[in-house]
């Protein structure tokens, strides 16, 4: 008992210790520049040595890589979450409860995600790790609309994909240069997928989506 026990404390251990230096990291990569943020003050902060991190994330960038990723990516329970309480046949108000879920998110963590966007036509890690996240959010949000099981779903994706790069461009409307307020965000992206999903996708619903 004892023999089994004391290696699943030392994952368990370890693990607690990376999220630990993660939960650091992104900290200090979300409030200072890339170039400005030390790998020593991270490990001097989450109490560890500055070994471990490289044990962990290898460098700077490889730890910057995997913050960005875990800021990215949309968690399993946001759909729960965003969604709780509303009828599954209110359609509407369950895309614009998704929409001010992502807003808030987004808001709450701006340096990063302004960071992240700015950077992502020019980076090739960075960009790959969007994309994943953009389908995932894509397949999240089908199931937060209760659409997974939708006889085109596969379109749906595809056109929750294309939406995505809309949502982006109208999130720096509005906390880059302040042209949009959240709550014209907030419409603009509700009754645009609302369109999407009413509108525009019946009318290949005698099509096959495209190889």
């Amino acid at each position: 008992m004892t023999g089994d026990s004391a290696p699943a404390r030392q994952r368990l251990d370890s693990e607690r210790r990376r999220e630990q230096i993660l939960a650091v990291a992104a900290r200090h990569f979300e409030e200072r520049r890339y170039s400005d943020v030390s790998t020593g003050a991270i490990a001097d902060e989450a109490g560890v040595g500055r070994p471990l991190i490289h044990y962990y994330f290898g460098t700077k960038r490889e730890m910057y890589l995997e913050v960005v990723r875990r800021f990215a990516l949309v968690p399993p329970h946001v759909v729960a979450t965003a969604v709780q309480g509303i009828a599954p046949d209110a359609l509407e108000d369950r895309i614009r409860a998704s929409i001010d879920y992502w807003l808030s998110v987004t808001s709450r963590h701006k340096s990063m995600w302004t960071s992240t966007i700015s950077v992502d036509a020019q980076d090739d890690d960075i960009q790959r790790i969007i994309e994943q996240a953009d389908d995932v959010a894509a397949d999240r949000m089908l199931e937060a609309l209760g659409l997974d099981d939708h006889p085109q779903r596969d379109r749906l994706h595809a056109m929750f994909l294309a939406f995505g790069g809309m949502a982006r461009a109208a999130g720096r409307q509005w906390l880059v240069r302040h042209t949009l307020s959240r709550g014209e965000v907030t419409e603009l992206l509700t009754k645009s997928l609302l369109t999407i999903i009413c509108d525009v996708v019946p009318l290949f619903e005698d099509q096959q989506p495209a190889e």
